[in-house]
């Protein structure tokens, strides 16, 4: 999967930075929102924990889609800032899986 940065906006008054992204995978399904966090994760240089996908919009026709991500300065702000349905659509399969681990 490759991104590329369409546009990158800092946001002050919410303490985040707000990332545009073109994504292309090859005849792979959609990247799931865990895998484009990694991702993000990876190039930007901050934990998982501060980072949000808000939308993963596939591209009709192509191996493209339309990302907003965005990346927050601690993990306190991410949880004052996001509704609890984002924050349950990008930390959920991680809460799955550390039960699945403990039982």
């Amino acid at each position: 999967m490759e991104i590329e940065v369409e546009r990158d906006n800092t946001n002050p008054l919410l303490k985040r930075r707000e990332l545009h992204l073109r994504l292309r995978y090859e005849k792979d399904p959609t990247p799931s929102r865990k895998a484009v966090r990694e991702k993000v994760a990876g190039l930007f240089n901050v934990s998982l924990d501060r980072i949000v996908v808000s939308y993963i919009k596939p591209q009709f026709g192509k191996s493209e889609a339309i990302c907003y991500v965005k990346i927050y300065e601690s993990n306190e702000d991410l949880l004052k800032t996001e509704p609890k349905y984002v924050i349950t659509r990008n930390f959920e399969a991680e809460t799955e899986a550390e039960t699945e681990a403990e039982a």
